[in-house]
């Protein structure tokens, strides 16, 4: 039994569009879910979110577990209610920031101690606690805990980090329990470096556990653009074609095109948020950077192929003067815009699969940014990995 349903409407060879179907709603695929770090979209309202087009959004277990804490959100009803968005969440397990931003970190075959990077609190997170908080936040998507690796990485430290992937996933499972009778459902993720055989392997036995969908994870951690398109390319093929594919924290527009064009069909990135509080645009013709002084006196709009409030309503030389005068409305009309710069992306792209043109797409969205050319979606040979 399961809580999801995936209805694939139509594919260009390896790319999918769809839908994901979950007791709070439905996700078009492929999707790009805005990363809701400790239960905020920063510098963005729920509602503003919704407007973009987002179907889903992204909470992060480890932040929220250390603020404000997992029996705290659920005793005020559980995170939908808390930050105001009645849609599908989906959250990490944290394991990735335990790994990335905890001091002190212990790893064992029962799960990791660390200390907190807000007050140096000592907590064990393991498979069992991790989907225990998961469950008390009330997500929609839960994930398994898993242990992600850095690029470039020994073969030997890379498949330890699987193994102890493939067994913590399983017990992920079970401790799981019942939930999908609750409306939920359970992640898989697939690690195994750059390395094919490890990949499939990792592949085949979360396959072999079963879940309602599967994640790509260890990727965009050093390894590049083209090592990751290939690892993708050569782990799609591996997950069931009836379930959804997800890739973990990536990324930029070029990857998004890239993984959709073999097989993936769910992202998460803090890219476009990040890069709006930063002053960094991305538009149809590239990508901008509003320091730059000559967008001082150019009142011509960031994006005129866009709707939202920074594009309809303000000109690139107010922008420019909105963050070099460090104001929070430049952060916010620019997260705003790299939003719905990503959902209209994502649009695009479901449109051009469902008419057989994902490749003329892709040929348009590079001669545009000029961030390259468009090549065979298996055109990189596995022998480059």
């Amino acid at each position: 039994m399961s809580a999801l349903e995936f209805e694939i409407h139509a594919t260009d060879g390896a790319a999918r569009t769809g839908i994901v179907r979950l007791p709070r709603g439905e996700i078009r695929t492929p999707a790009f879910m805005p990363v809701g770090t400790a239960a905020t979209v920063k510098a963005m309202m729920p509602e503003s979110v919704r407007a973009t087009g987002a179907d889903i959004l992204l909470g992060n277990t480890y932040h929220l577990m250390l603020r404000p804490g997992a029996e705290r959100v659920a005793r005020l009803g559980g995170l939908h209610k808390m930050m105001n968005w009645p849609r599908p969440i989906l959250t990490d397990s944290g394991g990735f920031q335990v790994m990335s931003l905890a001091a002190l970190r212990k790893m064992t075959e029962e799960g990791v101690t660390f200390q907190s990077h807000i007050d140096g609190s000592k907590h064990h997170l393991t498979p069992e606690r991790s989907i225990e908080i998961q469950r008390l936040l009330g997500s929609d998507i839960q994930m398994v805990l898993d242990e992600c690796v850095a690029l470039p990485a020994s073969d030997t430290a890379v498949e330890q980090a699987l193994a102890l992937s493939t067994r913590w996933a399983r017990r992920s499972k079970i401790a799981f329990g019942d939930q999908a009778a609750e409306g939920r459902a359970l992640f898989g993720i697939v690690q195994g470096g750059t390395s094919p055989a490890l990949r499939r392997r990792s592949a085949g036995e979360l396959v072999e556990i079963g879940f309602d969908g599967y994640a790509i994870g260890g990727l965009a951690v050093g390894e590049g653009h083209e090592l990751m398109v290939a690892t993708i390319a050569e782990t799609t093929p591996h997950l069931p074609a009836n379930r959804p594919r997800y890739l973990m924290g990536v990324g930029k527009p070029r990857d998004l095109v890239e993984a959709v064009r073999r097989g993936v069909d769910m992202f998460d990135c803090v890219l476009p948020t990040r890069s709006g509080r930063n002053g960094q645009a991305f538009t149809r013709d590239g990508t901008l950077n509003l320091k730059n002084a000559r967008h001082a006196d150019d009142s011509s709009p960031l994006d005129p192929a866009c709707g939202c409030p920074a594009c309809a309503t303000y000109s690139r030389a107010y922008l420019h003067h909105l963050v070099k005068s460090a104001e929070i409305l430049g952060a916010m009309l620019l997260t705003w815009h790299n939003l719905q710069y990503y959902q209209d992306l994502m649009a695009g792209m479901r449109d051009a699969i469902a008419a057989g043109s994902l490749t003329a797409f892709t040929a348009d969205f590079y001669a545009r940014t000029g961030q390259g050319e468009v090549v065979s979606p298996d055109g990189i040979e596995p022998s480059t990995l």
